[in-house]
């Protein structure tokens, strides 16, 4: 019996192996738990990859009850409490994101393969759309280091254990033990490590992630309206004018359908990461606030939670932006449909019949584009700059209400 563990690796349509950004690639690497197998793993490597799975609930489930206990045992030190809250709210998180994507593995690997077989723009074939996809992206790729210095600053502190002679846990735990026996200190700080990596490789993987899934899906919409406006030019500019509509009206029903696809590629993208968008904004008002209280009242005391809140600020900006890229894109779509000069067809035609059904199928058209694609969080709000800027308003908020009472 022989186990073949092998992580799913994407591939482009002739069987080469798809590029990847430096942040998808750690992803791939780190998370054993989010990222899905090969397609044609075997039972056993399933099974030990499901066993792995349940292990790291078990550590997440403990982790969370010690941090919790720590936030129990300081109710009453508004400042303690605040200290271990940021890390208590992001375990919660990841927790609730990463098991939800661990249940849908398959799922998740089956929308990567129908990315990088029908969506995935080459820079061989356009290398315009892939550059401006790449500029799209810097911020994410900036993100992903911002939250790599983050981890960086919670591993020194066994490096402060080893110059001050202490023991202490990488995050704010209480345990019901003496924790710090080194039978008991080592194991337990192996397993912050982990969990470290986990919830880093997550926070910042997941975001490259559906950025580039939006971003490459936002060049083919750019693509289709390059091709809109191209076919009736070409038409109009040939020499014969003989059935121009017919031949319009097939490019158009053309067109049409790779709109269809695109937007159902959109609603199965929308529907992978619908309910981990709303869990990561559900939590980001609080996490923002505890943050940035940290870092407003003891900065040079708190130097990982300044460069953290700065990561969750750039990552609710990045993913908001490209929201609303898309948005944008999508939005202009349905307006090109009226600019697209098939009135000009119309009028260089002489079938009256083919006239009437060019017109019947541009009226379906502008029907079918005239609201937007957009990603939501359980349809409860857009992911766009709009709603980002309304979660940092509300955390700025609950911030002040905390200074008041501090």
């Amino acid at each position: 019996m022989s186990i073949r563990f092998r992580r799913y690796r994407p591939r482009l349509p002739g069987g080469e192996l798809a590029p990847m950004p430096w942040p998808v690639s750690l992803y791939r690497l780190l998370n054993h738990i989010a990222w899905p197998l090969e397609a044609d793993s075997g039972r056993w490597s399933v099974l030990l990859d499901r066993v792995l799975i349940f292990v790291g609930f078990l550590v997440f489930c403990e982790h969370n009850e010690v941090d919790f206990h720590y936030l129990i045992a300081n109710r009453q030190d508004m400042d303690n409490l605040l200290t271990g809250m940021p890390t208590y709210l992001i375990l919660v998180e990841m927790q609730i994101r990463c098991y939800q994507l661990a249940w849908h593995k398959d799922r998740f690997r089956d929308l990567l393969q129908r990315f990088y077989a029908e969506i995935y723009v080459s820079e061989e074939a356009m290398p315009q759309l892939f550059a401006g996809i790449q500029r799209q992206m810097l911020a994410t790729r900036l993100n992903s280091t911002v939250y790599l210095l983050a981890l960086f600053n919670f591993f020194l502190v066994p490096v402060t254990n080893v110059i001050y002679h202490r023991r202490e846990m990488l995050y704010k735990q209480v345990y019901p033990f003496d924790n710090t026996q080194l039978q008991y200190f080592i194991p337990l700080l192996g397993l912050n490590f982990w969990v470290g990596f986990v919830i880093t490789s997550m926070l910042f993987g997941e975001l490259n992630v559906l950025g580039e899934l939006m971003m490459h899906l936002n060049a083919r919409y750019v693509q289709l309206g390059q091709d809109l406006h191209r076919s009736a030019h070409k038409l109009l500019e040939g020499r014969g004018t003989a059935n121009i509509a017919t031949r319009y009206r097939l490019l158009l029903t053309h067109i049409l359908r790779r709109n269809a696809a695109l937007r159902d590629f959109g609603q199965r993208m929308e529907e992978e990461f619908s309910f981990r968008i709303f869990v990561m904004f559900a939590f980001s008002a609080g996490l923002l606030c505890a943050l940035f209280f940290k870092a407003f009242t003891n900065p040079w005391g708190n130097v990982a939670y300044i460069v953290w809140f700065l990561a969750k600020f750039m990552e609710l900006l990045a993913l908001g932006m490209l929201g609303s890229i898309l948005l944008k894109t999508t939005d202009e779509l349905g307006m090109m449909y009226y600019t697209a000069d098939w009135e000009q067809v119309v009028h260089q035609s002489d079938n009256v019949g083919e006239n009437v059904r060019l017109m019947k199928l541009v009226s379906l058209a502008i029907e079918l584009n005239s609201r937007p694609f957009f990603m939501t969080g359980l349809k409860y709000f857009r992911v766009s700059l709009t709603t980002v800027l309304k979660i940092i308003q509300g955390a700025f908020s609950y911030f002040t209400f905390l200074n008041s009472m501090r």
